[in-house]
């Protein structure tokens, strides 16, 4: 695949059923987390909607987004290792310029955005599915980087050997962000009355930035009227971390939506051993029962 051509990926035999993503998905969900391939969980999730397409291509192409990084970085012709600057300017210029990657402003609620097979074939998507694009390119190249707690848009951080840092926002070609345009930025996403603190610079981890990839696909799913197919998104996200109390909450009320009493106790029971006491937890208790009561 050429960097300045928008191949798109076609079928071929080793693409995953429905039960191989199934089992890929959970082997990927019991590494621990600092182990997990962003971009290739984010593969394994695009594979369920595209079963019969071939992994292989996508895995190549960012192979080649990698490569043709580390050949910017041996341009430099240095033998310190690249400043943070110099780190978020490469990936720039190779992925945004050369690649010709970029938020999708123009159609931004759709599915496609949040799929990185689609992402990748039409060179666009959302922050969290781009932000995934530029962290795999960067680990690749040994950088320190991580994805951020801050609200409403998928910001990265990027560490040089010195303990410097710069933070990237994927979604406009790659661009730094310091800390006042963080501040306005947050005023935009969040609302005028959040101020910058330190919990907006805090990493997230890598179970946490494949979830809120897939809480894109279950919420345009759910405006969509898709319930069913946002139950499958959501479940998804329970296998990756079943311990999220408030995903079985969800998984409850999206089984209640769909008729499915049985299914939604057991989803609640979920919750409820997961829930510390308090008034949400006595709440699912008292729909537990009443379903309960509703079965017989």
């Amino acid at each position: 695949m050429n960097a300045n051509e928008n191949s798109v990926p076609g079928s071929a035999s080793n693409g995953l059923k429905t039960a191989e993503a199934e089992a890929a998905l959970a082997k990927i969900a019991s590494l621990p987390d600092e182990d997990i391939d962003l971009a290739e969980a984010a593969l394994i999730l695009a594979s369920f909607d595209h079963p019969a397409s071939d992994l292989d291509i996508y895995r190549d192409h960012l192979r080649e987004i990698s490569d043709t990084v580390k050949r910017h970085v041996d341009a430099l012709g240095t033998l310190e290792a690249p400043t943070p600057e110099d780190m978020a300017r490469i990936l720039s210029e190779v992925i945004c310029n050369e690649f010709r990657y970029c938020g999708d402003e123009d159609t931004y609620d759709d599915l496609d955005n949040a799929n990185m097979m689609r992402v990748i074939e039409r060179r666009k998507g959302l922050p969290v599915a781009l932000g995934i694009l530029y962290l795999t390119v960067a680990r690749a190249q040994g950088w320190a980087a991580a994805g951020l707690n801050f609200p409403g848009h998928f910001l990265l951080r990027i560490e040089g050997a010195d303990g410097r840092r710069v933070i990237i926002d994927p979604f406009h070609a790659g661009r730094v962000m310091e800390t006042p345009a963080l501040r306005e930025f947050l005023k935009v996403v969040a609302g005028q009355a959040v101020e910058l603190d330190a919990t907006h610079y805090r990493t997230v981890s890598n179970r946490d930035i494949l979830i809120r990839l897939q809480n894109n696909v279950k919420s345009r799913r759910l405006d969509l009227g898709m319930v069913e197919n946002a139950l499958e998104a959501l479940i998804r996200m329970q296998i990756l971390n079943p311990e999220q109390e408030a995903l079985w909450r969800e998984a409850g009320v999206m089984q209640m939506r769909l008729g499915r009493l049985k299914h939604a106790i057991e989803a609640f029971e979920g919750f409820l051993e997961r829930a510390t006491e308090g008034p949400d937890r006595r709440k699912i208790a008292g729909v537990v029962q009443e379903l309960r009561e509703r079965l017989h």
